[in-house]
């Protein structure tokens, strides 16, 4: 019976999860915000892993830029944490990435919803010209 999730993904995913508590229990730097862990993709010989995250009503680049600084800066910390945590001999490195697929897909939502209201604004448009919608008598 072949395994569904491979170790990695197992590790990538209770690390996500204590991540998510020790930041927002331990971590006191103001600069890192609300943070909302999104994934986190181990490596197969579970020495390194993304973390990938987002902020809460953060748009500003230069903020985010500073609050993963901020927590990369903190892996040391977080990773020493995590060890008293979980039950593995060797936690992984912490890498923390922004995760842009959030802000990509709401763009693309955006495109999607305008153009599907130009096409009905067109359709609309089209009919209240079009003479063969109107009877003659």
């Amino acid at each position: 019976m072949p395994q569904d999730f491979s170790r990695a993904d197992r590790v990538g995913d209770t690390l996500q999860r204590e991540l998510a508590t020790l930041i927002l229990q331990e971590v006191r730097d103001p600069r890192v915000g609300m943070v909302n862990i999104n994934a986190v993709r181990v490596s197969k010989d579970l020495g390194r892993a993304r973390v990938f995250v987002t902020y809460v009503e953060q748009t500003d680049k230069e903020a985010i830029k500073q609050s993963i600084a901020v927590l990369n800066k903190a892996a040391g910390f977080l990773r020493s944490q995590l060890h008293g945590r979980m039950t593995m001999r060797v936690i992984p490195k912490l890498h923390f990435e922004y995760d842009v697929s959030i802000m990509r897909a709401a763009h693309l939502t955006g495109l999607i919803d305008s153009a599907l209201k130009a096409d009905s604004d067109m359709k609309a448009s089209s009919n209240d010209t079009d003479p063969e919608s109107h009877s003659e008598d």
